[in-house]
């Protein structure tokens, strides 16, 4: 079993930056998971945001490639999303997700940011962008 709490949501103004923490609680090795953080809006359907497959290569939405640097520390068993130059679209609930296993950042495919193939998350934390 995984045990994921979020922490570091918040209302800001665009163009502000914003730190999301992960923290990971589990028996067996922490490196042996699929990591990811993952969001959703009102009305919309859950997304990838970043997210690294088994060998930690991380791959990034192209909405936010560029602007968020996805992380992870393997002693404290905590994963990291640095948000900067946020806007009003980035405003969702934002959840970190463990997965035993996904398809790697090299699949030509949405790699390890599908949703379905993750199933242990985190209860999620508000990021509120305003203009």
């Amino acid at each position: 079993q995984v045990h994921l709490v979020e922490s570091g949501g918040g209302s800001v103004e665009t163009g502000s930056s914003l730190n999301l923490s992960c923290v990971v609680s589990e028996s067996s090795g922490y490196m042996r998971y699929c990591m990811g953080w993952f969001r959703q809006a009102p009305g919309k359907e859950r997304e990838g945001v970043a997210a690294a497959d088994e060998f930690g290569r991380p791959k990034y939405a192209v909405s936010v490639k560029d602007r968020f640097t996805f992380s992870q520390d393997k002693d404290k068993k905590t994963l990291y999303l640095h948000m900067n130059s946020l806007k009003p679209e980035d405003t969702a609930t934002y959840y970190c997700a463990a997965a035993w296993s996904c398809p790697p950042v090299t699949d030509p495919g949405p790699g390890p940011l599908m949703p379905t193939k993750f199933a242990f998350w985190g209860q999620g934390t508000q990021v509120t962008v305003s203009s």
